[in-house]
């Protein structure tokens, strides 16, 4: 898949490429949420408003990698995201920064069918044509991403078990090794070597969103959900479901309505905590010990 989205070298570059040269910031304010970026609201002389994301200029792959994420769910024209302005970077202050542009949602009020209709959209989402995302298989992303701020590499796979081992699983589990006893190695490497006894090839590969947990769902101006933050790769739509699950859940409803869409392989709720252990382990290595009881917990679990 090519990217066509602009890059720019300032931001002043970038706003007037967009909105012409008669254009100026007239307020800028800080949004709250996430940790890993600085977001704001730009007010531009017209009235306009933008969102922009911002971080160090060596950072700049951040917005790079995300921007494709959210062109890759668009382009599948099954659910929204926030229209993608510009990524760049900006030497203007200090060591510069690096940014990413968007349209700036004003959040709506939910429509009554709310969870029904973006469970809909989701599944579709999920049985969309992934042929333009991933080459060299059927597994993967057409370049590498980040799961929060840990880079996660998208190397292109036959097979989704193998896909999964060696792309999410055994990087992060490398990754929080200084955790592990002698006695949990043993365990994650007889866990490793028998993926395939617990989880299963999906009966077709689905873009997921990669981090599909309730603060990357906002509700947009038509009352309808939109997804933000992506780390989009091709793979099997049961971790994005399980992902929706780790961290409160969605309503009954939506599930229901998910599943009458797009039914689930028999045996999903048994592989639930395989694929949550992924986003558990990335919790690990960002935010350290405190999830390291889970994380044993899930292995032992299913080999312990």
């Amino acid at each position: 898949m090519n990217s066509a989205i602009p890059h720019y070298t300032s931001i002043a570059s970038a706003l007037v490429s967009l909105f012409g040269t008669s254009v100026s910031i007239a307020r800028t304010d800080r949004v709250t949420g996430g940790d890993i970026n600085k977001a704001y609201a730009l007010t531009l002389n017209s009235g306009e408003r933008i969102f922009m994301k911002a971080n160090a200029k060596e950072h700049a792959d951040f917005f790079t990698a995300e921007a494709s994420g959210l062109s890759a769910i668009a382009a599948t024209n099954a659910i929204e995201t926030p229209r993608i302005l510009c990524t760049g970077t900006d030497d203007g202050e200090q060591a510069g920064y690096s940014f990413l542009l968007l349209e700036y949602i004003e959040s709506g009020k939910k429509r009554k069918d709310y969870w029904e209709t973006f469970a809909q959209e989701l599944a579709a989402l999920h049985t969309a044509d992934t042929t333009a995302f991933v080459a060299g298989g059927r597994f993967g992303f057409f370049q590498n991403n980040y799961i929060g701020a840990r880079a996660q590499a998208n190397t292109p796979a036959e097979r989704w078990v193998s896909f999964f081992r060696d792309q999410r699983l055994e990087p992060q589990f490398k990754a929080a090794d200084h955790y592990f006893a002698q006695s949990d190695r043993t365990l994650i490497t007889k866990l490793l070597d028998h993926l395939d006894d617990f989880l299963v090839e999906p009966e077709q590969p689905s873009l997921l969103h990669g981090d599909l947990w309730s603060g990357n769902v906002m509700c947009g101006a038509d009352g309808k959900a939109m997804l933000v933050d992506p780390a989009s790769y091709v793979g099997n739509a049961e971790a994005d479901i399980a992902m929706t699950e780790l961290f409160g859940g969605f309503p009954k409803v939506f599930y229901d309505a998910y599943r009458q869409a797009k039914p689930q392989q028999a045996g999903y709720e048994d592989r639930r905590d395989l694929y949550n252990l992924y986003q558990l382990l990335n919790h690990l290595n960002l935010f350290g010990q405190s999830y390291l009881e889970p994380v044993k917990s899930i292995v032992a679990e299913y080999v312990g």
